[in-house]
């Protein structure tokens, strides 16, 4: 299976790699977990996150954003407090104000959803030599819309943590071309190729 073959590290990511990574994703809720998710990650691994997510949940709500957004600093103590929680304030801190910040987007474009998919144009992106296992880090729209949403105030948003998002919620079709869900996402989504993007290594 190419370069999913990373999918084969353990039964939880062979879950989320069947049944979510590069799935596109146009429901708020479920694009603000994704986007919190790779936020919470930085410095560790993914495999911790998907360990800790059923953690993570119960202490943002299920990341219902506007609940979030109205946490107090008792909400921060509670969070850091609660077992099995990753002890990082800065990054509690960070899911609090990109929730505020979410919601600030939303007003604006109607959905944070129809904000991030319109860098697209709704479409998922297919990028020349990615299904070969040709896979950067970062990219110019990564990079794009990292520059973006740290101007409207949002925290951990990297131009490397961006296209992790940008992989998860399937605006970025990275499967490997001989792994099923690559054809099954090209099958059921509108697509576009494009050449590769300015792309970091």
């Amino acid at each position: 299976m190419g370069y999913c073959t990373w999918a084969d590290i353990n039964e939880a990511n062979r879950i989320y790699h069947d049944t979510e990574w590069g799935i596109p994703v146009h429901d708020d809720r479920h694009m603000f977990e994704h986007l919190s998710l790779e936020c919470l990650q930085c410095g560790l691994s993914w495999d911790l996150m998907l360990k800790k997510r059923k953690i993570f949940r119960q202490c943002f709500d299920n990341f219902e954003y506007d609940r979030i957004a109205a946490y107090a600093d008792a909400d921060v103590e509670r969070i850091l407090n609660t077992e099995g929680m990753i002890r990082s304030r800065r990054k509690v801190e960070a899911v609090i104000n990109n929730a505020r910040c979410y919601q600030k987007v939303r007003e604006e474009y109607g959905s944070f959803c129809g904000y991030i998919w319109a860098y697209s144009d709704g479409k998922t992106i297919l990028y020349q030599g990615h299904d070969a296992g040709t896979i950067p880090v970062s990219n110019g729209l990564s990079d794009r819309i990292s520059k973006d949403l740290k101007k409207r105030g949002f925290k951990f948003v990297g131009a490397v943590t961006i296209y992790s998002h940008l992989q998860a919620c399937g605006i970025i079709n990275d499967h490997d071309r001989d792994c099923p869900c690559y054809r099954k996402i090209n099958e059921s989504h509108p697509t576009v190729r494009k050449r590769r993007d300015h792309e970091v290594k």
